[in-house]
């Protein structure tokens, strides 16, 4: 069931994403009276599920048997159709290699607008409906809990990152993300009073890209259940107890707390117990693992603060516009990596079996919105790469041919286009090699 729902909330996404992009370029194409041959959902290599052509309309509808885009054929423009024949015939008025570049830049930039828009339009409605909530770093005061990369990094428990590379980090969670981003040499940490220089070797950036988490919240040691099946059920620990220290070993945090009780494997312990106003000294029992078994409180609005924000319709937009704007610009920071060899972030590009993996496995409306105003995002951004074949390419040669007022010819479109599906065949190899040796290898 899981899998089914992450390859149906694939399916949608994609499907809203490419109807949204090709209908920038069909809209665009009409109002410029360009005949639009076929409007597609999905390819039709050999066969189509389903197709219809409107009486005294030039373009045939249809939806393909293979769910992995779509497409919208526009007459007398050399696209992945590569239909030769059509263009060899003499221009006619109708066709888009008849029309002036600027109406032809319209065409081609269309799918690109839209995808933008409809990003701006999701997460407008996603911060009208849900609103914003997080944690903001600067409220993480007890520092945090980091993963042996970061301490081998130069980070410690503890720690609370004020900057990178002087970008102030806003959003918690989203820290190891910034330092990706930001490609940071150095962060400055507030460590035990003092601010502290942590150096940032490259060289961690692969191992920083594949890590899952190395930064986590810190937790205080707050008992939230003894079962009665614990080795401590009848030693005195109650709900909402803070353990302090253990043998006189300062060890408030969680993370503190287990690192200390693993040294008492299956031993007897002193610990020192904040209840209320009161400081008691309780004597526990460890198991072999090192275990108090107890449920300590997990529970993040009991110890931070969560910064919620809310939006009326009219504030919404705004919010809206700049959420999309800023996820653009991080998505162009990340490019940045991948087209980066020493990176090694190239390794990181997925193809739809990744992008399926990001969806939940229960369906939730909030992630999938969240999830395709990204993906919007994302395909917008690469279809405006100056690639041959995207419609970047495209955009590059119409606006060569608008500046200079020389078009290249059809024999040279043909050659680019060409170049640029093998390029693109090569990326999808990769992203598709890159899939296979993480889910099956």
């Amino acid at each position: 069931m899981i899998i089914l729902n992450k390859i149906l909330q694939l399916i949608l996404s994609l499907s809203i994403l490419v109807l949204i992009h090709e209908f920038g370029h069909f809209l665009f194409a009409r109002i410029f009276k360009i005949r639009v041959e076929k409007f597609y959902l999905f390819f039709d290599p050999w066969f189509s599920l389903f197709k219809y052509k409107p009486k005294n309309s030039d373009t045939e509808y249809g939806i393909g048997w293979l769910p992995l885009g779509g497409y919208c054929k526009i007459s007398g423009m050399i696209d992945e159709s590569m239909d030769k024949e059509a263009m060899a015939q003499e221009p006619q008025p109708w066709e888009y290699r008849s029309k002036p570049a600027w109406q032809r830049f319209f065409v081609i930039f269309g799918g690109v607008l839209f995808n933008f828009i409809l990003a701006i339009i999701i997460y407008t409605g996603i911060m009208f409906t849900w609103g914003e909530q997080y944690i903001k770093n600067s409220d993480v005061t007890t520092g945090m809990y980091t993963t042996g990369l970061a301490q081998e990094i130069g980070f410690r428990n503890g720690d609370r990152i004020l900057s990178f590379d002087g970008f102030v980090p806003d959003n918690f969670n989203e820290l190891q993300v910034d330092l990706i981003r930001t490609q940071a040499k150095e962060a400055k940490v507030l460590r035990d009073g003092d601010t502290v220089t942590v150096s940032i070797d490259p060289v961690y950036i692969p191992a920083i890209l594949k890590a899952p988490r190395m930064f986590h919240l810190g937790f205080p040691f707050e008992v939230q259940e003894v079962p009665d099946s614990s080795i401590n059920a009848a030693n005195g620990l109650m709900p909402k107890d803070r353990l302090l220290a253990i043998n006189g070993a300062d060890c408030d945090m969680f993370y503190e707390a287990q690192e200390v009780l693993s040294k008492f494997k299956g031993d007897s312990i002193v610990a020192t117990i904040a209840r209320g106003g009161e400081i008691m000294l309780l004597p526990l029992a460890t198991d072999t693992l090192g275990k108090l078994q107890i449920v300590f409180n997990a529970k993040i609005e009991d110890f931070y603060t969560i910064t919620r924000k809310e939006y009326s319709l009219l504030s919404a937009v705004p919010a809206g516009i700049n959420k999309a704007i800023t996820t653009v610009e991080n998505y162009f920071k990340e490019l940045k990596l991948i087209f980066s060899p020493k990176t090694e972030a190239y390794k990181s590009v997925g193809s739809f079996l990744t992008i399926g993996s990001i969806f939940p496995g229960t369906w939730d409306w909030h992630s999938f919105w969240t999830i395709t105003a990204f993906l919007s995002v994302m395909l917008a951004v690469l279809n405006i790469l100056p690639i041959p074949a995207l419609d970047g390419g495209h955009l590059v040669f119409t606006v060569y041919e608008m500046i200079t007022k020389r078009k290249p010819s059809d024999k040279f479109l043909e050659y680019a286009q060409t170049v640029g599906m093998l390029l693109l065949l090569g990326l999808m190899i990769l992203a598709f090699g890159n899939d296979i040796f993480r889910f099956f290898l």
